[in-house]
């Protein structure tokens, strides 16, 4: 790599982030500096701003954005100081945090106003100056003072929003309080009371106050659980019974989150911020930082497993990167339809939150044990009641079935983040990036409602009602919702069995008081054959790729190749198989191949959604009972066998029957 230009990825480039043969505490740290390292080009001649090539805009000013791009970086980087690592670059940090905290400077950071994302940027300082000395200790008494003033009473003079981002005003009274700067304890004593607030039981946190239900990775590895588990480190001599509570929630809490990653290294994407990546397992390497006693049956193999497993996966997703070698908004792959109206260029190094487990000794176990799985020593199956979630890992991959969260506004693509029925760690969710036509709406797992024809579809975001039941002694999720006023809908979502992995039921009770168009789409697969790259064509037993009955496009609706019975069903065959067939026998639903525009999915960027459709006269009462089908690609299944179980769906439940009935 040219330090002065930044490296350049071309046709056959391959980012040196994947080039490490990661198996040890060293080769995690040089793994880091794979990241760290593509900056340097980006750094300000002061050293106080880094802007991450993309050119794209958030909600907030630049020079915000340019804050984002030195101090979330600083996240890995003080976890590799912590531990005793080190990195070429970190005087660039300690220039920076001068320069941008002098109000003389010309590249001064600008005090926070009220709900400032200058704040969230607050955190990671914070937490440098509290655990590696070399910030504080660069600093003249003009310079601490400069510190002071910016990090502590700036922001406890202001709002903030309702939400974990409480935790980061923890946390830069805390980086000051470590030193013997000035800070407010009374501020943050009170911040920590009203975090309390959203505790949940069982180990949960909620983001947000009551009213508000949304538990995603910001409740673990994102922000509330990952800095409670720091403050237990950082704070806990002086406070020990908060920091005995914050593990002790934590012990709770991991024998629930160990369901989402799945054997391959996968964490299941759900929800908000999904573009921070690797920062999904931070949880874990904090658990270990805390000094968190694991509550049986796990153990420090299974949980280093988790967190090498997924650096490893994301060590395969090649497009991440921009040319320059920086992470780019996205998933898989460059993609501004999911992010936030938060994320700017450098966003996505909240990702190095992950890198937590580099503040870990070497003699920890953590490092010191062999990498284990968890699966096979936790149920296959689980009911998780706070986030409204039922947990599988059957079939090849982990799967969730989710009912009633919802991010507390209405962001872009919520109904796909928070209101699909069915989240897989192998397939990913898909977000609208247009709104005319299915193809646009990429209705992945979710159940959409059209009554103009066609053009506009409406699914699922809020539910009147959701919980977790039982039926003959198994857990189901039930939710009620209205995409109309006059439309209600009774969804229940039942998990896979043993005896059929690759399959799971939905359940709909539709009364409409308007005529309406539905659409109930499987998981989005891959629409590439691995000979050419080309759209996939009907199914070849031969090759094992393929699609039954034949894709179709928005021009060519009508053509009566595309389409097929309910009851037969569609499939695509690709990276693994997915499927939907209908089982209810009183409505002769139709499926089809839905070519999702491109760019909708999270890990792929071009796929197909198999289909089930349908329309619901004004006043008619219908029943559907949609039977889903997934089976991934992996090592050791043969392409021959991702179909082995299409034509063995499970029947339709006695106790469904008889409510059907009745």
């Amino acid at each position: 790599m040219d330090a002065k230009t930044g490296m350049v990825l071309g046709f056959n480039g391959v980012h040196p982030f994947s080039k490490v043969d990661i198996s040890d505490r060293a080769s995690v740290q040089e793994l880091l500096r794979t990241l760290l390292d593509p900056l340097e080009p980006f750094f300000s001649p002061n050293k106080a701003r880094v802007r991450c090539p993309g050119g794209t805009a958030v909600r907030f000013d630049l020079s915000a954005s340019d804050v984002e791009g030195i101090a979330r970086p600083l996240w890995g980087l003080a976890c590799l100081l912590a531990g005793g690592g080190e990195y070429h670059g970190t005087e660039w940090w300690v220039e920076g945090l001068k320069s941008g905290t002098d109000p003389e400077n010309p590249e001064y950071w600008g005090y926070p106003h009220d709900n400032d994302q200058r704040m969230v940027e607050m955190c990671p300082l914070g937490f440098a100056l509290a655990v590696a000395p070399v910030f504080w200790d660069n600093l003249t008494e003009k310079e601490r003072s400069n510190v002071e003033t910016w990090l502590g009473n700036s922001i406890n003079e202001k709002n903030m929003p309702n939400t974990n981002w409480l935790w980061f005003r923890v946390f830069a009274n805390l980086g000051l309080k470590k030193n013997g700067g000035k800070f407010s304890q009374d501020r943050l004593d009170s911040d920590i009371k009203h975090l309390d607030t959203f505790y949940r039981g069982d180990g949960w946190s909620n983001d947000g106050p009551e009213g508000i239900h949304q538990m995603d990775y910001y409740s673990s590895s994102f922000a509330i659980h990952f800095l409670q588990l720091l403050y237990a480190k950082i704070a806990g001599d002086e406070d020990p019974e908060r920091a005995a509570e914050f593990r002790s929630r934590a012990q709770q809490v991991a024998l629930d989150l160990a369901h989402y990653y799945d054997e391959e290294g996968r964490s299941i994407p759900f929800g908000r911020s999904v573009g921070y990546r690797f920062a999904m397992v931070s949880f874990w390497g904090a658990l270990a930082y805390a000094g968190v006693e694991l509550p049986a049956p796990l153990t420090w193999g299974m949980v280093k497993g988790i967190v090498l497993r997924h650096l490893r996966w994301w060590q395969t997703q090649h497009a991440i990167w921009s040319p320059s070698g920086t992470l780019t908004i996205g998933y898989s792959y460059p993609n501004m339809y999911m992010a936030e109206n938060y994320n700017s260029p450098g966003s996505p190094y909240w990702a190095c939150l992950s890198f937590i487990c580099l503040a870990v000794p070497a003699d920890h176990p953590f490092w010191t044990s062999e990498e284990e799985s968890q699966w096979g020593h936790i149920p296959s199956v689980k009911a998780l009641k706070h986030p409204g979630h039922i947990m599988s890992n059957l079939g090849g991959h982990c799967m969730l079935l989710s009912s009633g969260q919802a991010c507390s506004y209405p962001m872009k693509g919520t109904h796909a983040k928070y209101g699909g029925f069915a989240y897989s760690s192998a397939y990913g969710y898909s977000v609208p990036p247009g709104l005319f036509s299915l193809e646009q709406y990429a209705l992945a797992s979710q159940l959409g409602l059209s009554d103009d024809g066609g053009e506009y579809w409406k699914t699922r975001r809020l539910s009147e009602y959701a919980a977790i039941e039982e039926r003959d002694g198994k857990p189901v999720l039930v939710s009620d919702w209205r995409p109309f006023p006059d439309v209600k809908i009774r969804t229940v979502l039942v998990p896979p069995e043993e005896a059929t992995p690759n399959w799971h039921l939905r359940i709909h009770r539709i009364e409409a008081g308007r005529e309406v168009m539905t659409a109930d789409g499987a998981f989005a697969i891959c629409n590439e054959n691995s000979t050419d790259g080309r759209y996939l064509d009907l199914y070849d037993a031969e090759t094992g790729e393929g699609t039954s009955p034949k894709i179709i496009g928005n021009y060519d609706l009508n053509t009566p190749a595309g389409w097929a019975k309910g009851s037969e069903g569609a499939f695509a065959a690709s990276k693994g198989a997915v499927g939907i067939r209908s089982l209810e026998d009183k409505v002769e639903r139709s499926a089809n191949l839905v070519n999702a525009d491109p760019n909708s999915n999270l890990i792929e960027n071009r796929t197909v959604i198999p289909t089930l459709q349908h329309t619901v006269k004004s006043g008619e009462r219908v029943w559907y009972v949609s039977a889903i089908y997934a089976k991934p690609s992996g090592e050791g299944v043969p392409k021959r066998s991702y179909l082995d179980g299409w034509n063995a769906p499970p029947t339709i439940p006695g106790w469904l029957k008889a409510e059907m009935a009745s």
